[in-house]
This record gives C-alpha cells, sequence and structure tokens, in this order.
C-alpha cells in the first residue's frame, strides 16, 4: 500500500516494521514533490497543510486521508465525502505533548522569557530591570478553555504545582465544582487557556468584547487554533496593558508572516505550531495510521473515523 507522509519526519522505524507500507515522504512546503507523488498515493498521512479538493482530484488511487493529530479543520471534507475518500483522525495521541507545551508557554509568558532571553544575549542581562519583574503560577487562577483530555491533563500539572484550575466546555458540568460557564471562566482567570477545535461556532469566540472580560494584567495561551481568537483584538488588548502577555503556538494564519504585530512584543512567546511535536507523539501518530493501513487493507472499520 503506497503510503505518503505530507511532513519532514523520519519515517525509518514504522516502515522496517511494516513492510506492507510503501511509505514516501514529502515536506509541507515541497508542492512540486506533493503534487508528483499524489497520483499513486493510497493513503494520505497529513499534518498541517491543507488539503483541498484539487489535491484530492491529483490523487484518484487516494482511499483515506489519515489526519496525524486531532482537527480536522485543514481537510475539505465535503470533497472528501463526494470522492468516496475516508478521513480519520487520531484523538489524544498528542495530548501529553500539547499540555506539557501550554505549561511552558504559561511558565514562559509570567517570567518574562522573551525579554530576559533578549537582554541576556545582548550582554544586559544583569542587573534585571524592575518592570521585567515576572509572576507565578502557584496562586493564581487559570481557567481552561475547553475540557477534553489535553485540558484535563493541563489541569492536573497546574493543580499540582499550586494553582487553582476551572473550564468550561460545550455540554454543562453541573456536577463538577471546576466546571464555570464561559462568561464567568473568563472574569476569573488569571492565566486563559485554548482548548478547544476551530469549527464555525468557536471561530473567534474570543474576540474584543470576550477579551475585556478577562482581569487587567491577564495572560492568554493558545495550543489549539488560531482563529479561535481574533488575532487583532488580542493586539490592541495587549497594546493597551489590558493583557500582561500571551504564549502562543498557534495564528489566525499559517504559516505566521514575519511582519505580524504580534512578534514585535517582548511579553508575546511564540512558537510555529509545534506544540504536539515530540519523539513521543510520533511513534503514537505511527502506530495508529499504520493500524488504520492495516484495517483500510481489510475493509474494517477505521478508527476514529470522522467522514
Amino acid at each position: 500500500m503506497r503510503v505518503l507522509l505530507h511532513y519532514d519526519a523520519d519515517h525509518g522505524a514504522i516502515a522496517g516494521r511494516e513492510p506492507g507500507l510503501d511509505i514516501v515522504g514529502c515536506p509541507e512546503e515541497d508542492d512540486d514533490r506533493f503534487h508528483a507523488l499524489l497520483p499513486e498515493a493510497e493513503v494520505l498521512w497529513h499534518v498541517l497543510r491543507p488539503i483541498t479538493a484539487e489535491d484530492m482530484d491529483r490523487a484518484p488511487r487516494l482511499r483515506l486521508i489519515q489526519k496525524l493529530g486531532t482537527g480536522v479543520n485543514t481537510i475539505d471534507l465535503d470533497a472528501a465525502a463526494a470522492r468516496g475518500i475516508a478521513v480519520a483522525n487520531m484523538p489524544g495521541t498528542n495530548a501529553q505533548a500539547v499540555a506539557e507545551t501550554s505549561l511552558l508557554l504559561t511558565l514562559a509568558t509570567l517570567r518574562r522569557v522573551v525579554a530576559f532571553d533578549a537582554r541576556t544575549r545582548a550582554g544586559e542581562g544583569w542587573p534585571a530591570p524592575r518592570s521585567l519583574t515576572g509572576g507565578e503560577v502557584a496562586g493564581r487562577t487559570v481557567g481552561l478553555l475547553g475540557g477534553g483530555q489535553i485540558a484535563m491533563l493541563l489541569k492536573g500539572m497546574l493543580e499540582a504545582i499550586g494553582a487553582t484550575v476551572h473550564y468550561t466546555s460545550r455540554t454543562p458540568r453541573p456536577g463538577d465544582p471546576a466546571w464555570r460557564p464561559l462568561e464567568e471562566l473568563l472574569r476569573s482567570s488569571d492565566v486563559l487557556s485554548v482548548h478547544i477545535p476551530l469549527t464555525d461556532e468557536t471561530h473567534h469566540l474570543l474576540d474584543r468584547e470576550r477579551l475585556a472580560l478577562l482581569p487587567e494584567g491577564a495572560v492568554v495561551v493558545n495550543t489549539a487554533r488560531g482563529a479561535v481568537i481574533d488575532e487583532s483584538a488580542l493586539v490592541e488588548a495587549l497594546r493597551s496593558g489590558h493583557l500582561a502577555g500571551a504564549g502562543l503556538d498557534v495564528f489566525e494564519k499559517e504559516p505566521v508572516g514575519a511582519g505580524n504585530p504580534l512578534f514585535g512584543m517582548e511579553n508575546v512567546v511564540v512558537m510555529p505550531h509545534v506544540a504536539w511535536l515530540t519523539h513521543e507523539t510520533w511513534a503514537r501518530y505511527f502506530e495508529v495510521a499504520a493500524e488504520n493501513c492495516r484495517r483500510l487493507a481489510a475493509g474494517e472499520e477505521l478508527l476514529h473515523r470522522v467522514r
């Protein structure tokens, strides 16, 4: 079975264990190679670069688009359904990595890591200016936008170091004392961490009005999808001083351009949508992806089929 891995990743180990899979790799930025490989692909292992109807039309043998991760907003699901192409994801496989990165971004933002890093590299690290005095997670209230596996893993981590943690979810959980309605959560959160998928309902959920509900001096962390936050409103809230900082792994437009105004702010910590990117995550990805290839060949029900 010809598998096209649409990412620059080492797949030698899984290829060695799965002799029935003919795996070829292609970096996401190399469209020429991608287009050349699509006609022979039976399965596409997809990460982030959007997969369009035009891509599918170049792949007449394609039977499965396997998302390596959870969010399928980068796949044209209607086009896949119209062409009889199955789509599956793998919820939970990157949860540990994303939860740890959310904690990392929270700490890095509170402790002003970007500003201190720049000053230290410039030979100006000592003495530290009073304006860069950081804060601690312990004693703060952290609000989690979402109640899934990543959010619950992060909740345990934060509570272990002394934070009070509340969360919200689409379905109310009145039996859980940590659950809050959205606006109540926002009003009480010293740190707000985003853990929900991007849908029509959640696009710009954190708009200007909702960001204004956060306490003055709050911090926003996002390792989910960039467009859940109105980025222009976030820039305004940071420039005005209403928000003290942000830790961002995702952006409204990706790959993010060098001119993004967030990049000029020393109270913003940024990463290029790599919260999931660990050796352990890749091992879990390949295990699920290979199992779905086996199921596809055998005509069995796929794991985590989306469409």
